[in-house]
Order: structure tokens, then sequence, then C-alpha cells
């Protein structure tokens, strides 16, 4: 299928089932499996990986039709380097093959590691408080029938269980996505929903099972079927499970694992004993930046990232709220911000990217609270001046309203999308608007829905993104300062 040159140089049938990793999308195709394949390939690492989606079956029919080979492709304004990855050894989807299936490949003896990309809202917590939402209908169905589960926290549970009662040594629980302390998240998730079933299986959990936390980043844009001819012509056949990035990748591990891991080291990964500072300033500076451009640069009707770096207010702004006012959030240590942030503006410029500000400004209300709303609470605290930030809320409000600058709808993709329309239909466009969404509890908790100042300087930017538009807005408070 693919051309023989880029087929993987490593002998795939040594290869054995190590890691079951939840969630086969782009993210995890052109970040953790590629890192694992580059182990296999350069150091002769035998983890293979079983992949399972547990929603959409596309992809996993698709990768077993291609022998469980699939390509990535790192893209620049002028070259392409592309790799063939051969470290899948197993595809399941868990709707076709059954849940017991799954659970069944987790509790295989050789499995050490689950690891997870399912995005926020996947771990069926309240953003705000990091809490198992004991009322979200997959854990209501999990406590009633643990043997059967349909959200992630209670696939893990089961196949807990299943592991212990067969006598099979403890995994480690990896979460790969964009939330601070994923581990500890990840850890309170599985550990509440075991306490609602069964609560010798939470005390097993608690004393055996270990949750690491990671730091992913990479930007790996959305599939369109324009990169996919592109590909097709070098790859020298149609790949439906193709991936394109950027060049830069990095992740960072907290070294924390019960049954061994492999050296991803080796491979470009980072492990560490604490992830908390590498977290907050990739969540804080790239992601938060990333949605701010998202809202206020869907609003202006710029398509991708790299339209808003083509707009230099919008570049400026950017630049602007990583250093003076997400930097100063930060604990972390021997890494130079102005730098980071350059590097960061660098990537937003890569053209031949095509990260969709529509793509970024999805679940919004699972991404505001580590992204922005934890740093204005900092501010707050120390009297400091947080106004890019308040735009940053005040885009996302007049994004959910669901009507763009033009007038056409925008079609809300957000797992409280139910409960923002409630607010919207409700409330006239103003500032009764800003305050029933400031009053979401699940996502900006108690204390800065109470925050006169909070309301204040969000409802002012809201007043002028209604009036003004958001290119002006932001070009106006460029020029202010």
């Amino acid at each position: 299928m693919f051309s023989a040159e880029l087929l993987p140089n490593y002998d795939r049938s040594a290869l054995r089932t190590r890691i079951v990793h939840i969630g086969f999308g782009a993210f995890h195709r052109a970040h953790q499996a590629l890192c694992s394949d580059l182990l296999a390939s350069d150091h002769h690492s035998d983890w293979g990986i079983c992949e399972v989606n547990l929603n959409s079956g596309e992809l996993i029919t698709a990768l077993r039709a291609q022998s469980l080979l699939y390509s990535v492709t790192e893209m620049t304004d002028d070259s392409l380097s592309t790799r063939v990855i051969g470290v899948v050894t197993h595809a399941l989807h868990a709707q076709g093959d059954g849940i017991d299936a799954v659970i069944e490949a987790m509790s295989q003896p050789d499995v050490a590691i689950i690891s997870m990309t399912v995005t926020e809202k996947g771990y069926c917590h309240q953003p705000a408080s990091g809490q198992l939402n004991l009322q979200h209908p997959s854990i209501q169905h999990d406590i009633s029938q643990p043997d059967a589960p349909v959200s992630l926290p209670g696939l893990i549970v089961a196949a807990i269980k299943r592991r212990r009662q067969r006598g099979l040594p403890p995994f480690s629980v990896m979460s790969c996505d964009n939330m601070p302390e994923n581990g500890q998240v990840t850890r309170q998730v599985v550990m509440q929903l075991a306490q609602q079933q069964d609560a010798a299986l939470a005390k097993y959990i608690a004393e055996h099972i270990a949750f690491p936390s990671t730091m992913v980043d990479r930007i790996v844009p959305a599939m369109t079927p324009e990169t996919l001819s592109t590909l097709s012509d070098k790859l020298g056949c149609r790949d439906e499970v193709a991936v394109v990035c950027e060049p830069f990748f990095q992740w960072v591990i907290e070294d924390k694992f019960v049954s061994g891991r492999p050296a991803w080291e080796k491979a470009g990964a980072e492990l560490v004993a604490d992830v908390l500072p590498f977290e907050q300033m990739k969540l804080r500076m790239l992601n938060g930046s990333h949605s701010f451009l998202a809202y206020l640069g869907y609003l202006a009707g710029y398509q991708h990232i790299s339209d808003c770096m083509a707009d230099e207010n919008y570049l400026i702004a950017a630049r602007r709220l990583m250093l003076a006012e997400q930097a100063p959030t930060l604990n972390i240590t021997q890494v130079d911000l102005p730098a980071y942030a350059d590097s960061l503006i660098t990537r937003y410029q890569n053209r031949a990217i095509k990260h969709r500000t529509y793509q970024i400004a999805s679940d919004g209300s699972q991404k505001l609270p580590q992204r922005w709303l934890d740093s204005i609470r900092w501010h707050l605290n120390n009297g400091s001046d947080f106004d890019l930030l308040a735009l940053g809320v005040a885009g996302w409000m007049r994004y959910v309203s669901g009507v763009d600058e033009q007038g056409a709808a925008i079609i809300i993709n957000d797992p409280l999308k139910e409960q923002l329309a409630q607010c919207v239909a409700s409330t006239p466009d103003g500032p009764a608007r800003v305050q029933a969404l400031l009053a979401l509890e699940a996502i900006f908790g108690r204390d800065l829905a109470a925050s006169p100042l909070v309301a204040a300087r969000i409802g002012e930017f809201y007043h002028q993104l209604q009036t003004q538009g958001a290119r002006e807005t932001v070009r106006q408070m460029i020029s202010h300062d």
C-alpha cells in the first residue's frame, strides 16, 4: 500500500501489546504513537499499542484496512517530511467490537499502561472543581451497570476490577489531555466512581494504581480533503488515517509508573518529578493564547491561526497576553518566557498548518477554567490587570451567543451547549447575557460570578465586541497601550 521506502524498518512481529490507548485521534497519532514508533525504530523497543475508540469507528475500520499502518507528515511553509507508523498492534472500536472486548484488551497480562487522549469532556468532571460529575448521564449509567461501562472513568474502573480478580499486576493510567495536573484529575474521577461502586476496589486503586501527569505539545490540525490529496501523491496511495503536524514536539512526563514504561526519553520526551509547572506554562501561554485567537479570530472572519497572525494587532495581542497576563501567574523557573512566547508566535505563523479557529473554539466550557480563569483569579488576588483575559472571555461569550458578525449562525460544539443555548435564549444580548453566562457555576465557580470587577471588565469588552466588532476591539486595545 505505502511506498516501500516509507515502511517501518523494524520487525513489527516482535512488538508486544503493552499499552492500550483510548482515543485514536489526530493528536495521539502525531504525538505519543509517533514517539513510541521512534523507539521501536531506533532503540529496538517492543512496546506496541492497542488503539481504542469509544465512539466513532470509522478510523479504526480504516486503520484495520491498512494493516494497522498510517502516516505522519511534518509540514512547514516549504517542506514535507513523512514517516509511516508501525507500532500499532491491535485496534478496537467499543461500539462495534463491544465494550467487553476493550476491557479484555486492558486486562491482558502484558499491558502495563493505559493512556488516553479523549479531550477534557471525556473525564466527566466539573472543570471548575475537578470533581467527578455524579449527575453526568454516563456516570449514572456506570454506577448502576459497572460491568458495562460507557464512560472513560467507568471503563478504567472495570478493567482494574477484572485485573484484580485475575491476580494480574496493576497498570499505570496516563492522561495526555490538556488539563492541569491531568494525572490527579484522572485519579480523582476514577477513585470517586470506584467509591460509588465498591469501597474495597477504591482502596485497591489508591494503593496500587499510578496516575502520572503529562504535558503534551504539538499543533495537529484537522485533516482536509486538500491535505489528503496532497499526501496521496507523496505516499503513493490514499491514507485515510493520515495526520499532518508541525515539526515542533514536546512531551513532559511525570516519572511515576508501577509496571514499567518505554524509554520515551530516548525519543525526545522529558521525564521529570513534577509536570505541573510545565503544564501551567503550556496551558496558559500556548493554549490560552490559542483560545484567545480562536474566538476573536473566528468572530473577525479569520479561518486559521496563521490568518490571525497576518493581522499585526492580533499578533501583538497574543504575545502581550502570554507575557503580560499569563507569564506572571506561572511558577516555572529556568525557562526564558519571552523566548518561549516568540517561539509560539513563530509556530502560529506556519501557513502550512491550517489550524482552524473553529476547531480550537470547540468545548470552551471545559477549556476556560485552566486556560484563563485561574489566571484571572491570580490577578484578582494580586491587584493586577487582566484586560486581555477579560476580552477573551467576552469573545467566548459572543461566540456562544451563536451568531457571527456577519449574522451567520455559529454551530456550537460544547458538552454544555444546551445550558449555553438556554442562557442565550432567555437573555437579551447585553449585560444580562454576560451575567447569565457568568452564573454558570460549572465553568466560572462562584467567586468570579460574585466579583463586580470581573463582571464589569468582561461586560465592557462584550459591549465593544457588540458595537465595534472583534478586529476593531483588538486594534483599539493594542493602540491604547
